[in-house]
């Protein structure tokens, strides 16, 4: 750890450290502590603290416990005070200077995920004059359960709450406050869409990059019957009263064991969760998330978007069956997985993939993330839409993954776990594109290439080519059947 610095903000002093050429600040609490009273409240204002606070570790995060080996790297880290916040800033910056922030949201299917990772850190972005805030914020049962007597989409509330802290603050790290970007992966880039649709988030950012949005929009019914079905394994009512006598721990346990498949009932769950999402995220609530987010981005102009998505995100879920299912008809299994004779024979003949396994995988990618990008890019018709593939493919994992792309973003292609996921030589002028894409955007509000329209429906195409940038006509077209 190099020197301290301090930053002066409305509740008091932070003491932060230096790491080269960056202002490190970690843990700074945006809102009190969700525990006793306010476990299942809105998130609540922080006291003010005399003297300095130390910032100098990773805050407490609302993930508990072990997660288990995940692709990207994210520990728990104990305590209370979950809703913190890390800042990384430009340690040489000039006193008086006003540069654009990047707000960060951690994925994890609304449920796992912790911003104390190593890959978040916003070293890169802090040397090319971008201020980088991570934002932690409630998840599982307590931050997005639909529960009887307390405000609805907790989750939402607390990065609605970070980012009042952000407009508020983070001018005493240098950042300025009208020119915040919010960006987001997997759950986190679901996140940035209902953020999008929110009408309590409306001005606190410019500009958004859903990367791999995992789309959250759970309906209110099917959110009061998870609600309930959890309130019976517990054996407590489904409201505030009943579901404050269970700990964190046994709710995760619970929402668990609600989430499972009936016996025999696999696949028709399974065909449900590629229709309806997840059982937990954000809550069409009719109040912070009114609508749900494609009808809302239909209409929703101001804000510029950066969004796409790796071109095989899960199919390495299936890669390990491979010669299981290669005795399985493709057509007879998509079937089964409820798409229908037209729409399956389109898909089948505008897929690049080979092999059942790799289309079954390539389905689910397709299904969950690549048609979001597209319905989201078509829905958002003249407003301001950017869209992009990433296909450079992992050496370890096979195929443009899940998560394969983040250590790019963040130009951090060292830090701790990369080399799993990304190969011991992953391409520095590939995390060059990427990066200085999200830099451009944060700061110049154009990431580089030309933006969607309805008739060109253009991305760009980051596939590790160090030559001249790949623009695509007609992107995403393969998931036409499926939009």
């Amino acid at each position: 750890m190099d020197a301290t610095v301090l930053a002066v903000t409305s509740k008091g002093t932070v003491r932060g450290f230096r790491r080269g050429g960056t202002a490190v600040f970690l843990g700074i609490p945006f809102a009190q502590a969700p525990v006793g009273a306010l476990r299942f409240d809105a998130p609540t204002p922080v006291a003010p603290w005399d003297g300095e606070r130390d910032a100098t570790a990773y805050g407490p995060t609302a993930q508990r416990g072990d997660a288990g080996i995940t692709l990207i790297p994210e520990p728990s880290m104990p305590g209370d005070a979950t809703l913190n916040v890390n800042v990384f800033a430009p340690a040489d910056r000039d006193p008086d200077a006003t540069l654009p922030v990047l707000v960060w949201i951690h994925g994890g299917g609304y449920t796992s995920g912790s911003p104390a990772s190593r890959w978040y850190d916003g070293d890169a972005f802090a040397r090319d004059g971008v201020v980088v805030v991570v934002i932690s914020y409630r998840i599982g049962f307590d931050g997005f359960g639909l529960i009887d007597g307390a405000p609805s989409n907790r989750g939402l509330r607390d990065q609605i709450a970070a980012l009042d802290w952000v407009r508020d603050e983070i001018g005493a790290f240098g950042g300025d406050p009208a020119r915040v970007t919010v960006a987001g992966q997997s759950a986190g880039g679901g996140s940035v869409l209902a953020l999008m649709a929110s009408p309590a988030a409306s001005g606190l950012f410019h500009g958004a990059m859903a990367i791999s949005p995992a789309i959250g929009a759970v309906p209110a019914d099917t959110a009061r019957r998870f609600a309930a079905r959890v309130a019976e394994l517990a054996g407590v009512s489904a409201d505030r009263d009943g579901f404050a006598g269970v700990t964190e721990e046994r709710l995760v346990e619970l929402q668990k064991a609600a989430g499972k498949p009936p016996r025999g009932r696999a696949i028709a769950s399974l065909t449900a969760l590629l229709d309806d999402g997840l059982p937990l995220g954000p809550v069409i609530d009719g109040d912070v998330l009114p609508r749900h987010p494609l009808d809302v981005l239909a209409e929703e102009t101001g804000v510029p978007l950066v969004i796409g998505s790796t071109d095989d995100e899960f199919t390495m879920l299936t890669a390990r069956y491979r010669g299981l299912l290669r005795f399985v008809p493709v057509s007879l299994a998509l079937a089964v997985l409820g798409l229908g004779r037209s729409r399956r024979r389109a898909y089948l003949a505008r897929t690049r993939r080979q092999g059942t396994a790799a289309i079954l995988g390539g389905y689910a990618t397709d299904r969950v993330i690549r048609a979001t990008v597209s319905r989201v890019a078509r829905a958002r018709g003249v407003a301001l839409t950017w869209v992009y593939r990433f296909a450079w493919p992992s050496p370890v994992l096979g195929g443009a993954c899940h998560c394969l792309d983040v250590p790019f973003w963040f130009d951090h292609l060292d830090a701790d776990g990369v080399s799993a996921i990304a190969g011991d030589a992953p391409p520095r002028s590939l995390a060059a594109q990427l990066h200085g894409a999200a830099v451009a955007f944060a700061r110049d509000g154009d990431p580089g290439w030309p933006a969607w329209d309805a008739t060109a429906r253009r991305a760009r195409v980051f596939d590790g080519a160090a030559s001249v940038p790949f623009v695509e006509t007609d992107a995403y077209a393969d998931v036409a059947p499926l939009v």
